[in-house]
C-alpha cells in the first residue's frame, strides 16, 4: 500500500480549488450566511511564521465546518499595508514603500496558499489601493461634514526616530510602540476625530457582544466613564474661575491645594512674577516626558505658582501648584488635591509639606490610616457631617449648583483620536487649505486624492509631513473659489483603512459606493472575528466607532461589526513569543515541505487549547504526521476490503460525530483532534463505506487536502465540501454496556463490564469475581460501597 504523498496531493488539490473557483462565494438568499474573518495582516518583510498560522488555521476550520453545515460562507483575505511599519521597512531597504509592500504581499500570499485556507481571493483588498482608499477618504469627508473631524493645536506624543505624531495608544512605557524610541511632547496642529461623541454608545453596546471578558473589560477601562461633578474655584485676584472635575465631591472640604498640568492654558497667567523662572523651567522639563512616564513615575515633583484659588464650600485660600502628575488631556487638566483621600495627592503633600485634612471616616466613625480611599461617612465637612459618601456626593453637588459654582457631570478617560501623521505612506487627508476660504473639503467626485509617486519620501524632521516638500503636489486649486490653495500634507494613521475593511469585502469591486446596501445587509455583521488580543483596544474600538458613525449616516443598519470575537493564544518557542530578534522563529515553509500543510494545520490545532499560549515543540508534529499516515492507510484498506457495518462500529462513529461537533462548537479544537486519535485506536484495520464517508467529512475542516483525496478515490466527482456535515443519531449514542473501574480503599484493582443500566448490587456482585479485589479485601469487611453509575465502584473495607 502506497504511503500518503502530501507533496503531490496537496499541490493537486490547491490547484484544483483555484481552477474551479471553489472558494468564490456569492449571495444566496436561499441559504443562511456565515461571515468568518481574520484580522487582515500587515505584510512584513519577514513573512509568516508558525505563530501566525494558528489564527488562520482556526478561522479556516470554522469556515469549512460552516460550509459543510450548508452555510454560504464568506472567508476573505487582504492587506493592511499602509502605515509606519511599511514605510520604515522601505527606508531601511532603500526602496519605495509600494515596491516593498508588493514584494511582501506576494510572499505572504504564497504562504497563505500553502495553508490550504478557503479564502475567496476574488475579494482581495489592500488599504494602499487608490480604489480602496478612495472610500477611506470618503468616510473622512462624511465625518468632517458632521463636525466629527476637526483640527486642533495640541501637545502630542512625537517620536523623534519615526518623526511623526503618535496616538496615546501607540506609546508603550514612554516609548514608540513601533521603534522603541523615547517619545517626546511636541505642539503641532493635528487632525482629530471626535470619538468621544460616541463614548456612551461604545460603552453601552459592549453588553451585546459575544467577546472574551478580558477584551470587554479592556475596552470598558479605556473608555473610562466617570460620574462626578464639575466644580468652579474662584481665583484670588483674577476675574475668572478654575474648572475642575472630580468623582469625589464629598471630599471637597479636604482640598488643601490645587494642581495644574504643566500644559494648562492658565499656567502663565496664574504664575506670580517672583515664581516665573522656576515655573517656566519646570514646564520645559515636563515637556520632555511622555504622558506614560509621568503617570508611572513614583517621584512627585512640582512648583508653586504664587497664586491661590478659593474653595467654594468654605472660602479657604488654596495654593495653586504645577505638577506633571496631572495630565492636560485628562479631565480639565487641573485637580483639587485631597491628600487624605488620594494616594498621589498624599505623596505630593508629604513631599512638599502641605496640609493633610481627613474628611471621610470609616463607617464606625473612626479615622483609618491615611490615605483612606474607600467610601465612608463625611466628617470635618460642616453641614454635611454624618452623610454617607453616596449621599454626600449628591448633596454637595446640589449645593454647588445652587450657588452657580458646580454641576453634576459625566466624563471619560478616552480622548478624541489624534488622526493625522507626519509621514508619506498613508492615505492623504482630502482637505484643501485656501487663504480665502479656509479649510475646504475635496469634492467627492475628485476622490481619491492619490499619493504622489516620488523617489524621496523620508521624514523632514521639521514636524511636517514629507508631502509638504513636494511642491507640484501640494499646490492646487481651491474647489470653492478656484484660487490658489495648498493640499493638506498630513496623512491618515494606519488604523484608518482597517476601521471599515470588513464592509468592503462584501462588495470589493463596487465603483459607485463603499459597498451596496444589498451586500451589506446580506453579509454583515461578521459572525466570527479571529485575531490576537493585542488589538483589544485600538483596532476594535476604532472599528466599532466607524460602524456606529456609518449607521448614523445610513450606510449600515447595525451598531456592532463583529458578533463573536475569538482571540487565539500565541505560539511560543523557548518560553518567549516568536520574533526574528530573539532568533526563535519557526518557518512554516520547511515544515510544509517535509510533513505537509495538513500535518501542520492539525498540529496547530492539537498543540493546546486555542485561546491560551502554547509552547512549540519541534518533534511534536511527528505524531500528527503518523496519524495522517494511519488515517490514509485505514481509508485505503477500507475501500479495498469493503467490510460490512456492525453495531459497535456504528455506535463508535456516532459518538465521534457527537464529540467532534461539540468540540468544534465550543472551540476545543485540540480535543477534537484527540477524539479522532482515540477513534482510530479502536477502529481496527478497516471500516465500512458509510463510516469512511462520515469520517472523511468530519476530518475535512482540519485536513482538507487529505479529505479531498480520499473522497475522490471513493468515487465522488464533486468536492468533499459539497457534502453535508454528519449528524449523530441520539439512539446510537445510548450505550448498552459500561466498563466500571473497581477500587478497594481508593486503589483500582480491576474493571468489570456490565449492562449500562446495571444496579449497584449487580456491579458489586460482578466485582466480587475479580481476584485482585478478593486479595485486597482479605478477611476485612466492606463497610461502605461508593458507586458512580457506569464509571467507578469504590469498596471501603476494614
Amino acid at each position: 500500500m502506497a504511503m500518503y504523498n502530501h507533496r503531490e496531493i496537496e499541490q493537486k488539490w490547491r490547484k484544483r480549488w483555484e481552477e474551479q473557483s471553489l472558494h468564490q462565494v456569492r449571495m444566496d438568499t436561499e441559504k443562511p450566511k456565515f461571515y468568518c474573518l481574520d484580522m487582515f495582516p500587515y505584510p512584513s518583510g519577514t513573512g509568516l511564521h508558525v505563530g501566525h498560522w494558528r489564527g488562520y488555521v482556526l478561522s479556516d476550520v470554522w469556515s469549512r465546518y460552516k460550509t459543510l453545515q450548508g452555510y454560504q460562507v464568506l472567508h476573505p483575505m487582504g492587506w493592511d499595508a499602509f502605515g509606519l511599519p511599511a514605510e520604515n521597512d522601505a527606508i531601511k531597504k532603500g526602496i519605495h514603500p509600494s515596491v516593498s509592500t508588493d514584494e511582501n504581499i506576494e510572499n505572504f500570499k504564497r504562504q497563505l496558499h500553502e495553508i490550504g485556507a478557503m479564502y475567496d481571493w476574488s475579494r482581495e483588498i489592500s488599504t494602499t489601493d487608490p480604489q480602496y482608499y478612495r472610500w477611506t477618504q470618503w468616510i473622512f469627508l462624511q465625518m468632517y461634514k458632521q463636525g466629527l473631524a476637526y483640527q486642533k493645536e495640541m501637545p502630542i506624543n512625537f517620536c523623534p526616530s519615526c518623526q511623526t505624531g503618535l496616538a496615546n495608544e501607540e506609546v508603550v512605557g514612554g516609548a514608540c510602540e513601533r521603534c522603541g524610541s523615547d517619545v517626546e511632547k511636541k505642539h503641532l496642529k493635528q487632525w482629530m476625530l471626535k470619538i468621544t461623541a460616541y463614548a456612551d454608545r461604545l460603552l453601552d453596546s459592549l453588553k451585546t457582544l459575544d467577546w472574551p471578558e478580558k477584551v470587554l473589560r479592556m475596552q470598558e477601562s479605556w473608555i473610562g466613564r466617570s460620574e462626578g461633578a464639575s466644580i468652579e474655584f474662584p481665583l484670588e485676584g483674577h476675574d475668572r474661575r478654575l474648572d475642575v472635575f472630580t468623582t469625589r465631591p464629598d471630599t471637597l472640604f479636604g482640598a488643601t491645594y490645587m494642581v495644574l498640568a504643566p500644559e494648562h492654558e492658565l499656567v502663565t497667567e496664574l504664575t506670580a512674577p517672583g515664581y516665573k523662572a522656576k515655573v517656566e523651567e519646570y514646564v520645559r522639563q515636563a515637556a520632555a516626558k511622555s504622558s506614560v512616564e509621568r503617570m508611572v513615575s513614583r517621584e512627585k515633583t512640582g512648583v508653586f505658582t504664587g497664586s491661590y484659588a478659593i474653595n467654594p464650600v468654605n472660602d479657604e485660600r488654596i495654593p495653586i501648584w504645577v505638577s506633571d502628575y496631572v495630565l492636560v488631556e485628562y479631565g480639565s487638566g487641573a485637580i483639587m488635591a485631597v491628600p487624605a483621600h488620594d494616594e498621589r495627592d498624599y505623596e505630593f503633600a508629604q513631599t512638599f509639606d502641605l496640609p493633610i485634612r481627613p474628611v471621610i471616616a470609616d463607617t464606625d466613625g473612626t479615622i483609618p490610616d491615611l490615605p483612606f480611599v474607600m467610601d465612608g461617612i463625611m466628617v470635618n465637612s460642616g453641614p454635611f457631617n454624618g452623610l454617607s459618601t453616596a449621599e454626600g456626593k449628591e448633596r454637595v453637588t446640589e449645593s454647588l449648583a445652587e450657588k452657580g459654582l458646580g454641576r453634576a457631570e459625566v466624563q471619560y478617560k478616552m480622548r478624541d483620536w489624534v488622526f493625522s501623521r507626519q509621514r508619506y505612506w498613508g492615505e492623504p487627508i482630502p482637505i484643501v487649505h485656501c487663504p480665502r476660504c479656509g479649510e475646504v473639503p475635496v469634492p467627492e467626485d475628485d476622490l481619491p486624492v492619490e499619493l504622489p509617486d516620488v523617489e524621496r519620501y523620508q521624514p523632514t524632521g521639521t514636524g511636517e509631513s514629507p508631502l509638504a516638500a513636494i511642491d507640484h503636489w501640494v499646490q492646487t486649486t481651491c474647489p470653492a473659489c478656484k484660487g490658489s490653495a495648498r493640499r493638506e500634507t498630513n496623512t491618515m494613521p494606519q488604523w484608518a483603512g482597517s476601521c471599515w475593511y470588513f464592509l468592503r469585502y462584501t462588495d470589493p469591486h463596487n465603483d459607485d459606493e463603499l459597498a451596496s446596501p444589498e451586500a451589506i445587509r446580506y453579509w454583515m455583521p461578521v459572525d466570527l472575528y479571529v485575531g490576537g488580543v493585542e488589538h483589544a483596544v485600538l483596532h476594535l474600538l476604532y472599528a466599532r466607532f466607524y460602524t456606529m458613525f456609518l449607521k448614523d449616516i445610513g450606510v449600515v443598519d447595525f451598531d456592532e461589526p463583529f458578533k463573536r470575537l475569538f482571540n487565539q493564544g500565541m505560539i511560543c518557542k523557548d518560553g518567549a513569543k516568536m520574533s526574528k530578534s530573539k532568533g526563535n522563529v519557526v518557518n512554516p515553509d520547511d515544515l510544509v515541505e517535509h510533513y505537509g500543510a495538513d500535518a501542520l494545520r492539525m498540529y496547530q490545532l492539537f498543540i493546546g487549547p486555542p485561546e491560551v499560549d502554547a509552547e512549540w515543540m519541534d518533534g511534536g508534529i511527528e505524531g500528527i504526521h503518523r496519524f495522517i499516515q494511519r488515517f490514509w492507510s485505514l481509508a485505503m484498506r477500507s475501500m479495498e476490503q469493503q467490510p460490512a457495518l456492525d453495531s459497535d462500529q456504528e455506535k463508535r462513529l456516532h459518538r465521534l460525530i457527537q464529540t467532534v461537533t461539540e468540540r468544534i462548537e465550543s472551540f476545543k479544537l485540540n480535543t477534537a483532534v484527540s477524539a479522532f486519535m482515540e477513534y482510530l485506536n479502536e477502529a481496527g484495520k478497516a471500516v465500512d463505506r458509510q463510516s469512511l464517508e462520515s469520517l472523511t467529512v468530519l476530518l475535512a475542516p482540519m485536513a482538507p487536502h487529505l479529505a479531498e483525496e480520499i473522497w475522490a478515490r471513493m468515487g465522488h466527482t464533486r468536492s468533499v465540501f459539497t457534502a453535508q456535515w454528519p449528524e449523530a443519531d441520539p439512539e446510537k449514542l445510548v450505550q448498552d454496556q459500561a466498563t466500571v473501574a473497581v477500587q478497594v480503599n481508593g486503589k483500582t484493582r480491576g474493571t468489570v463490564t456490565v449492562a449500562a443500566d446495571a444496579s449497584q448490587d449487580e456491579v458489586e456482585q460482578a466485582a466480587e469475581g475479580i481476584t485482585a479485589v478478593q486479595n485486597a479485601k482479605g478477611n476485612k469487611s466492606v463497610v461502605k460501597a461508593i458507586y458512580v453509575p457506569g464509571r467507578i465502584l469504590n469498596l471501603v473495607v476494614k
